[in-house]
């Protein structure tokens, strides 16, 4: 996620990731294009994302959240970050760039309430 976010510099980068139903570690992470090419926003590619949830249920898995980076704020969520949650049993993940060490924080957004969860990352 933070390759994927560097690599899309000035753009905002987007993806999804997929567990197995009913877990919380994430098996697969799927980049995805940002169809809003914007340093600002996100739209995940609508293409990607069908592709991804295909694989994903092709594998014994489900989408079970999405990633993308900001550019130039906090690794938290903004109010466009809010109102779109797709689904309150996501995860959304924050890559900030805004300081010369990448960020990534985890959130759950249910309802427009905001919580962090912590992150465990395995080193691949």
């Amino acid at each position: 996620m933070i390759g994927h976010a560097l690599d899309e510099v000035p753009l905002e980068a987007c993806g999804l990731f997929a567990a197995r139903p009913g877990t919380d570690k994430v098996l697969e992470v799927y980049r995805c294009r940002n169809a809003a090419a914007s340093a600002r926003v996100y739209t995940v590619e609508p293409l990607d994302h069908l592709k991804a949830d295909r694989d994903a249920e092709s594998r014994g898995m489900e989408i079970v959240g999405v990633y993308h980076s900001h550019t130039h704020t906090d690794a938290y969520p903004s109010p466009t970050d809010v109102a779109q949650a797709p689904d309150p049993a996501w995860r959304y993940v924050i890559v900030s760039l805004k300081e010369p060490e990448p960020v990534l924080r985890c959130y759950r957004i249910v309802d427009g309430e905001i919580q962090e969860e912590p992150v465990q990352l395995d080193g691949r």
